[in-house]
Formats: C-alpha cells, structure tokens, sequence
C-alpha cells in the first residue's frame, strides 16, 4: 500500500511539475514576442525578465495582448492568487462547467440537498434584471408600436425575485463555538442514544455476542484477554433490530456501532445508577476506542476530533468553570488533539491521567445543582441548551427514510419512543418535543415537498398549541432557551417555542406572500400551507370569536392576494415580452391572465374564503383593472377584423366574461344584498365587434354566390366515390357553408341575433341558387310525350291504297334536345342523389349552427342582466328564442321543401324519360301493334331489367325505391297510352283483352319481384287506373256507347266530369277512344256515322318523323299524358271537340225518335 501511494504521490508530482514547465515557457513566449506594449512592476522597472513566472494569471496576460493594453505585474500577481482559490472554469456558452481541484472518487457521492442559496447584493442582482429585460427581443412589441406597459412591470417581478428566498429561516440558536458540523452532530446524537438505552435497562440480559458465536473455538482462543471478555449485557432482539434500523437511518457504519456498543457496555457496568451525560460518553469513548478501530488515519483524526470537540463545547465555552480547570480542560483537550503526543508519546496510564483529570472537572459540572428544579434537571440542559437542541434536531432526522426523504419509517413511532429515553440528557420535555418534531417535519417538507410531512407538522404543533401552559419554573426553563432572531431590521430574544413559530411563520409568509408561483404547480400544498399558518397563529382560527384577531387576518389575507397577483401579472408581463410567437402580445397577456383567474378560482379561493369571501373579487378588480388600461387604447384603433383584432378581441371578450363570471359569483359569496350592487366595468367589445362582423359576413355572401355558381358551372354530375354518389359541386358548397359557421363562431366574439340573421341569409341564398340552377337545368317532362295520333276507326280492307303517314314525334327546338342530352338518366339519379343529400345536409348544418349559437351566445347579455329584473330578463328570454326559432325554421323548412319539390320533378321526369324517350321505339311504339299475340310485354321486360339494374347501379338507397315506383308508373302509363292513344295501327278484340290483361298481371309481378321490389299494395294501388281502361273494352259496345252519349249530356250541360283537367273514366274523351281502339264493326259503324272518323287502314303503320296529315285529330293538343291529365293551355281546342260531341249526340237522339 505504501509503494502504490508513493508512486502515484511521484506521478502527480510529475503532472504538476510538467504544467509548471509548460505554462513557464508560454509566458515567456508571450512576453519576448512583442506584443506586449509595456510592462509595469512594483519597482517601476519595465523589463518583464526577472517576473515570477509561476505566479502570473496567464488569462489576464492575453486579454492584455487582446486589448493592446499594458501589462502590469502586481496586477497579474492579484489576479493569479484569485483564480487560484476558486475551480478552474471552461469558459463555455453556458458558465456552468469546471474543473474539479479534487478526485470525486475520494470525495464521495455528492450531496443529496439542494445547497441554501447564495446571498447577493440586491443593487447588483436588480441591474442584471434590468439588462436582462433590456435584452428581451422586442420586435414583437415594436410591430405594435408599443410595449403596453409590460417592460415596467416585468422589471418590478425581476427586482422583486431577487429579494426572494424560498428557504426557512434558522431558529438562531446561539453558535457552536467549536464549528461542528452535521456530521458530528449526527454521530454524537446516535452515541447519546444508544448511551440512554443501555442506561435505562431497556430489556437487556447477558447474551453471548452473535459474530463470536460464529466465530471457531481456535480463533477465539487466539483473542486476547481484552476482547475476550466473558458474557456482557446485549440488547434484546426486538430492541437490536430497531436500533439497527436507526444505526441505517443515521449513517454510521456497523464497525463503529460495534466499538460504540462495546464502550457503553462497559460504562453502564462501572456506573450502576445516576444519569447519563455527554461528557461521560466522550471520555468513555475516547479511553475505548484506539486507532486500530478505524479503516484509516483519516477517519480516526476526524472522530478524534468530534470527541474533543464536544468537550470543549460542553466544559471550556458553556460550563461556568472557575479560570483554573478552564486551564485543566484546555490544555488535556490539546494533548488529546495532538496526535503524536496522544496516540504516539503517551503511555496508556498517562491518556486514562488526562481523561480521568478531565472527568473530574465534568463530574463537578454535572453535579451542580438546576437553576429551575425540574425532575432530572442537570447542569448542562441550560448551560448546553444550543447543542442539546441540536443533538434532539438529528435524533429526530432519523425517523425519515434516507431512502426517500419525504417519507416516514415505518418504525418510526418506535424510534420516537427510544428517543424519549435522552429527554433527561438533553433537557427536553413534552412541549419541546413537540414543537422541534414539528420544526423537523416542516423542514423535511420544505426540502422535499412531500404533503402528509406537512400534515403532521400541523398536528405536532396544535398539541403545541393547545397544551396546558407550562407551571412558573417549566415556563422559566422554557423561556431559558433563547434565540436570536432579527425582526423589522433589529434583533430579538425569543424562546426556542417562539423561535420555531416565528420561522415557520416567516416561512409561510413568504410562500403566501406570491402563492401563485409556489403552489400553482402542487396546488394540494396551498392549503395545507394555510391551515399551518393558521395554527401558528399567523390567521385566526374558524371558530375565532374575536373580531379584532378576525379582521386582521381578513386584512392579511387580501394583502397577500394582491402581492401575489400582482407578482404573477409581473411574470406574465416577463413571458409575453420574451414569447416567440406571432400573436398579438394583448391576446397572449389575456390568455396568460385567464389561467391566473382559474387558478384563483380553482385552487386558491376555496382556501381563502374562509377568512376573506371578498379575496376573489379582489384578484378580478387588479386582473380586470391592469388589461382594461392596456386594451382601451387599442379597441380605438381597430377599423376591420384585422389579424390583430381577430386575435386580441376573442381574448379580450372572454377575459372579460370569465372575469365577469368570477366578480358575480363573488358578490354572491358575500351575500351582497344592498343596491346598487358593484359591477366590473365591461370592455364592451361587441360595441367594437358587432359592426365589424356584419361587414364580414357580407363579404362571405357575396364570396359563397359567386363560389356556388363557379361550382355549378363545372359539374359534371359524375359520383362522387362509389359510396359518396352524390354530385361534387354540393359537397364543396356545404364545405363553404360550414367553414363559414366555423369562422363565425370560432372568433369567439359577442354575437347578436343580427349575426344569426345574416348568417342564415348566407345559408338560404346559397343553396336556394344552387336548387334554383338544378331546377332550371330540368325540362318538362310533356315534352318527351309522343304526338297525339289521328282519332280513326276500326276496318279491315284488302284494297291496296296510298296510305298516309303517321306522325308520332313531337318536334322539338336544338336547345330542348341539347338540354336532354345532358340529362340522361345516370346524370338524373345523380341530382337526384344531390337533392337527397341537400334534404339530410341541411338539418345537420342546422343542428350544427344551433349548438354553435347556444354555445357562444350567452343566456342573457351581461349589462342588461345587472340592471333588469328576473321578471323582465325572462319575458326578453322568451321573445329572443321565438325569434330564434323562427329565424331558422324559415330558413331550412323552405330550403328542405324545395330540394324535396325538385326531388319530385327530378324523380317523374327520370320515370317519363325511361318509358317515353330512352324505351319509346323499343317498348311504346312496338308494343301491340299489329297485333296483341305476337308483341306481349314480356317481350320488352329485358329492357326494363337492365334499365332498372343500371338505375340501381348509381341510385342512392334512401331515394331507390322513390325511382323504381316512378318507372313503375311512367310504365303504366306508357301501357295505357298505348291502350287510348296507340293510334291506327292497334285495334284489340275480346280475346286480346284477355292477353292485356295477363301482360298487366306481368308488369305488376316484374316491379314486386318477389317481395324484393317495390310492396305489393303499392303496385296494386298505382294499377287500378290501367285495370279500368282494360275492364271497359271488354264491356259490349252498346254499353260504351251509351256510356259516352251520358258523357256527352254532360258536357253539354257544362257538368262533364274533366272541367278540372283530370280524365274520368266516364268522360266522353276516353270512351271515343275506347270505342276507336275496339275491334268490333259496331263501334267502327258508329264513329263513322257520328263523327265521319277515317278509317285504320288508310294509315301506314310506320312511323315517320314528319307528317303532313292534316286529318282531323281529336284533342291535337292533348300529350299522351291526358290518359292521366289534360293541358291547360289546350282548353280552346278542347272546347271546340265538346261541339262536335254534343252534335253527334243531338243526331243519335233525333234519329231515336
């Protein structure tokens, strides 16, 4: 081991002596390379040669050849000696690294506390504030043209964090003369302990040691008579683990605990009765325990020194020693200190002659009578109260687990219990005991934050509190134990009892004094802070009755609500000025001020309204107050919805109303019942906002039009995506729609019915031109009806005439023909699509502008509500929804009426196109012509089907069966025109009735499609009108024709039945036509007679295009449609065909007679 330290000592040596050489050679470098100007010595010699070399600071020679300055040598010298007292730095960015003067490993682990902090000089800490503010990056604030006042109170939070010091403050015990540290302290304490343990016969019994038991019968032989001593008193189990337990908690090695026990085990043998005291212990210990106990010299010189230490403290500074045995003590102490003389020189009978002179002298000392004749009083509990204290102070420190300091033991009552066995030593009594745990626990809390340390304090300090008042002389040792303590910039005597009360209230002052910075993290903190406050007696307690402690702590409590609200508004000025971020700084302070309103509300308030109900209305009056001076000047500047104002107004209104909120609920707090109530005086920011969001909304109006008509332009009416069929266009316009209403209420402004009706005005012309434009791109319908042919009647010939050609289309302009070539009909099931989408789209965009309005607007406006009655505020409240309801009940009704109207068109026209213009050649003019047999409709079902799957194909499901029945009907219809309207070439006989009748049980099975399709009652309820017209030509032919001459009374009477438009089945149109499309010479006969009707067979059964057959064609201007309903615009042909009717039937009658 020796060799090893050698040579490791030689290496250092070599390291130093090699930085020497080189740092030598690096000056002299330096100072021969001219670029030095001039040197200066304390001789006033300018030659730099004969310098100390080794003891000039390098760093000040080149920062003098940086700055060209002059380098003066008595200077170089101070600073060298400076730097050399201090760690060496790297002079990084940070400041925070350096090099160590010592090797870590032998250091140790470093410390596990916090170090206290370091006092500075508050001129110096305030102007490096102010150039630390002046630094702050402005350029935010300079794009506003101002800093709002926040530069100056960040200041006043920066000068008032220098004075801040989140420690406790010391009792003030007096000073230990002799500097012991922690450390000592700690071990001392343990040593006492286990001292009163032995000596209070705490179960013990003889045992043999556990480790000699271990131990063989040879090596025990080879101990010498010294350590083999026969049985001695041990600890019982219960009691050895416990102060294990303890001998861990406090940090001292098994080694020493062994020579500790060792000791006092022979002191209690020699001392059979009496009382325990330091000095006892120390010399005890200092006579037992040699060099040879400890792992190094070190360790020994330092407990050594410890030992001493304590009896100069107790014998030489505290006991009240005549001049002569101070003398004896002193110069016994120094031998013992002296460690050549003590462990080297001194014989064993000469170390027991100084122990045994300086336990004379303690044994007079501790003899000599209490000054307050307490039980077990002795000298040293008055003499020695500063480190009996202390001692009790680490005793106590053991029942937190060093582990996790925060916490408790579990053992930690027991410990408290042994403890209790140094009260006699130490001078401690109940009270004592208290208050100091008390003390220990609020100084554990503050070093680890831990809550349930602090529940206990408060605890231990109420028994303080309520116990009974001390008797004369337990009050006259009490107030013995003096502290210093500096109060109001003079000092103060106080007992230790209101020492410990005078610092913890210092404590929680100072932690009140800004509680928004020491509790808004660890909010469950704050109130046990205040309840410790309040048992100390800083605040008068619930059930206080006296009004004068009462309303000082109502007076103490709104002091600290303004200070530290007003600190925090300082800290927020600090991280709006120094914030990178692009808002507006006045939005940032509003959003920063309302979470120091919540917490207000949240977490402090709830405590402090037991002393002070007005405490909330308070912090509302200081935050409302210091934005309202820093916004009125900006809302005078505002013209438009800026980007400024759009960020600063929201964050002002709802500063405002949160504010507003809180005042309210804190005047009903106070149970303020007197007119006129106070009230905040509102920023009045919808005065400002109102005009601004009207203005805007009628820009979004104009922008959305122009929008829906460009989307519009370019829709193709394609799908959107295979599970999204309707139009793109309509998506995009509610995309607009909705965006809009997110904008509008996402400004988070004050908003009025007025808003609410120029929004919904955006809503309503938006998707009412959008319907308007579907609805204009629609045709009628009657124009894709074919022409009406010529009325005829029934013959059959075999002379080969000329015949004449058939008109059967209906011409129409190049527009109408364009217009329906863009509406085929996977581009109407598209609108159709659309128009459904609109139909669900609108009440979630209602549901949508509800919620967002109920939301944003308030129930009742804030002014109005403090100055109108409950009665009038709720009639007003009434009237408002009314309107509200009215408002959108308008505006979506009409707008889902309309898309369901246009639905409807869009629907029929899908049903006529079908049958009437996509299937005309294949279907209507094919179907029975000719004859019945050879063109049934099951020929033309296949066409149906791929019509109907390709409808399907793009159809929405909600609007599926709407179009099936459609095509349904448009098929009925197609079959009854061809029935009344199939012109010359269909003629049907009885037994053709009879295969019409089967193809119509057919169509109807085709659309129910084995209950897959469209219902059956419904399809048997569209087909009752086409079941008629079948069930009349099956009647005879003199039925029909009487039929017709009662149809024809009527009319002229002015009493026929389709005056309205409608077709009856009795009407004398549909007969006429029953009786041309009969096959039955009867009927032929007598429209030949009575209304001269060509005959069938002059007509070719092709059709043409064009025709210039001017025949006479009953109603010219009827559609085929009028099987169903009659055109308005054609009453005057029709009046004219009543004439004619009404002359046949006068001949019928003349010719009766």
């Amino acid at each position: 081991m020796c060799i090893t330290g050698r040579r490791i000592k030689m290496e250092q040596d070599s390291l130093l002596q090699r930085y020497r050489r080189d740092r030598r050679k690096l000056l002299e470098f330096l100072l021969s390379s001219g670029l030095i100007k001039e040197g200066r010595t304390p001789s006033g010699s300018t030659s730099l040669s004969k310098a100390d070399f080794d003891k000039l600071s390098a760093d000040y020679i080149l920062h003098c050849i940086k700055s060209g300055g002059i380098v003066d040598v008595s200077e170089a010298s101070k600073k060298y000696h400076a730097e050399s007292a201090h760690p060496i730095m790297i002079h990084s960015k940070l400041g925070d690294s350096y090099f160590l003067t010592s090797d870590p490993d032998i250091a140790g682990s470093p410390p596990r506390r916090v170090p206290p902090s370091t006092s500075v000089s508050s001129n110096n800490h305030a102007s490096s504030s102010s150039s630390k503010l002046d630094s702050f990056d402005m350029k935010s604030v300079e794009t506003h043209g101002d800093d709002y006042g926040l530069k100056q109170k960040a200041e006043a939070a920066a000068a008032r964090a220098s004075f801040r010091d989140s420690g406790i403050p010391s009792l003030g015990l007096p000073t230990l003369k002799t500097g012991l540290s922690d450390d000592d302290l700690r071990e001392s304490a343990y040593e006492l302990l286990l001292a009163s343990m032995y000596f209070s016969g705490v179960e013990m019994f003889p045992v043999e040691d556990r480790k000699k038991e271990k131990s063989s019968k040879f090596l025990s032989r080879l101990k010498s008579k010294r350590e083999k001593p026969h049985s001695r008193p041990q600890l019982s189990e219960r009691h050895s683990e416990l102060v294990d337990t303890i001998r861990a908690q406090m940090q001292i090695s098994e080694a020493m605990d062994a020579c500790i026990r060792r000791n006092m085990v022979q002191l209690t043998a020699r001392r059979t009765c009496g009382q325990i005291d330091l000095p006892q212990i120390s010399l005890e210990l200092l006579i037992g325990i040699f060099r040879s106990d400890f792992p190094n010299e070190k360790s020994y010189i330092q407990w050594k020194s410890r030992q001493v230490n304590i009896l100069e403290e107790l014998l030489y500074f505290s006991a009240e020693l005549p001049e002569t045995e101070r003398v004896i003590i002193k110069s016994c102490l120094a031998k013992i200190r002296d460690t050549k003389e003590w462990d080297v020189a001194m014989s064993p009978a000469q170390r027991v002659e100084i122990i045994s002179s300086i336990r004379q002298v303690a044994s007079k000392a501790f003899f000599q009578q209490g000054k307050f004749g307490l039980q077990n009083e002795t000298y040293y509990w008055q003499a020695a109260y500063h480190l009996n204290i202390r001692l009790y102070e680490k005793l106590l420190n053991g029942v937190f687990d060093i582990l996790d300091e925060g916490q408790l033991i579990e053992e930690a009552d027991a410990i408290l219990s042994l403890i209790k066995l140094t009260w006699s030593t130490l001078g401690i009594t109940d009270k004592l005991h208290d208050a100091l745990y008390g003390w220990a626990l609020v100084q554990q809390f503050v070093d680890t934050a831990e809550g349930t340390l602090l529940e206990h304090a408060v605890l231990q300090l109420q028994r303080v509190v309520s116990a009974k008042e001390d008797d004369c002389n337990e009050g006259q040792y009490m107030n013995s134990i003096t502290c210093l303590k500096e109060r109001n910039g003079s000092q103060k005597k106080l007992n230790l009892v209101q020492s410990i009360f005078l610092s913890i209230g210092t404590w929680c002052d100072s932690k009140l004094q800004d509680y928004h910075l020491h509790f808004s993290e660890k909010t469950v903190h704050f109130k046990k802070v205040v309840a410790l406050a309040s048992t100390i007696g800083m605040l008068s307690s619930a059930d206080c009755a006296d009004k004068v402690i009462v309303n000082a702590s109502r007076e103490k409590i709104k002091r600290y609500v303004e200070r530290s609200v007003e600190a925090a508004i300082g800290r927020v000025a600090i991280t709006v000025l120094e914030s990178k971020e692009r808002t507006h700084p006045l939005a940032l302070l509003a959003n920063q001020l309302r979470l120091i309103a919540d917490r207000e509300l949240k977490i402090f308030f709830p405590v402090l309204r037991q002393w002070s109900p007005e405490s909330m209305m308070i912090s509302v009056q200081k935050l409302h107050q210091f934005f309202g001076e820093r916004l009125i000047p900006f809302l005078k500047g505002v013209s438009s919805l800026s980007e400024d104002a759009r960020s600063v107004l929201p964050a002002a209104y709802a500063l405002d109303n949160e504010l507003g909120q809180l005042y309210t609920s804190s005047l009903e707090e106070q149970k303020v019942q007197h007119s006129p109530r106070p009230y905040l005086d509102h920023y009045q920011i919808e005065k400002v906002s109102g005009p601004l969001i009207i203005d805007w909304v009628i820009g979004q109006h104009t922008h959305i039009l122009e929008w829906t008509r460009r989307a519009l332009e370019l829709e193709d009416w394609e799908p959107l995506s295979f599970h999204q069929r309707q139009a793109a266009s309509i998506v995009e316009v509610f995309r607009i729609l909705e965006e809009t209403v997110d904008q509008l209420f996402g400004m988070n402004l004050p908003l009025d019915i007025t808003h609410l009706q120029a929004l919904l005005s955006i809503v309503f012309h938006s998707l009412d031109a959008y319907l308007q434009r579907v609805l204009n791109q629609l045709v009628e319908k009657n124009h894709l009806y074919p022409s009406a042919p010529p009325l005829t009647r029934y013959t059959e010939t075999a002379i080969p005439l000329i015949k004449k050609r058939l008109n059967e289309y209906k011409i129409l302009d190049d527009i109408m023909i364009d217009r329906l070539n863009e509406l085929t009909i996977p581009k109407l099931c598209i609108r159709l699509n659309t128009l459904q989408y609109i139909q669900k789209q609108v009440g979630v965009l209602e549901d949508d502008i509800r919620n967002s309005w109920a939301a944003v607007r308030p129930s009742l406006n804030q002014t109005q509500a403090e100055e109108e009655p409950v009665e009038i505020l709720e009639s007003d409240s009434l009237t408002h929804n009314e309107t509200v309801d009215e408002l959108f009940g308008t505006t979506f009704n009409i707008i889902g009426d309309t898309a369901k109207d246009i639905g409807q068109k869009t629907c029929d026209l899908i049903g006529t196109r079908v049958v009437f213009w996509d299937l005309r050649d294949a279907f209507l003019f094919h179907l029975y012509r000719g004859n019945v047999e050879s063109t049934r409709l099951e020929n033309f079902l296949p066409d149906f089907d791929t019509v109907l799957d390709n409808v399907c194909g793009v159809i929405d499901d909600a609007v599926r069966d709407v179009v099936v029945l459609s095509i349904y009907k448009a098929s009925l219809e197609g079959f009854v025109w061809v029935l009344l309207d199939g012109g010359p070439c269909r003629a049907f006989s009885d037994s053709d009735i009879i295969l019409m009748e089967e193809d119509l049980l057919t169509i109807k099975e085709f659309f129910i499609a084995d209950g897959e399709g469209l219902p059956e009652s419904l399809v048997e309820q569209e087909a009752k009108f086409a079941e008629r017209i079948l069930h009349m030509f099956s009647l005879q032919t003199k039925t029909v024709i009487q039929m017709l001459m009662t149809a024809s009374e009527l009319i002229s009477m002015g009493l026929d039945s389709d005056k309205q438009g409608h077709t009856n089945l009795g009407d004398a149109h549909t007969l006429i036509r029953v009786l041309c499309h009969k096959k039955d010479r009867e009927a032929s006969k007598f429209l030949k007679v009575q209304y001269q009707l060509p005959m069938s067979s002059d007509y070719d059964d092709t059709p043409l295009v064009d025709s210039t057959s001017r025949l006479p064609r009953m109603l010219e201007v009827l559609k085929p449609s009028t099987s169903i309903r009659w055109n308005k615009k054609r009453q005057s042909s029709f009046k004219s065909m009543k004439k004619k009717i009404q002359g046949a039937t006068n001949e019928i009658r003349n010719v009766g007679r």
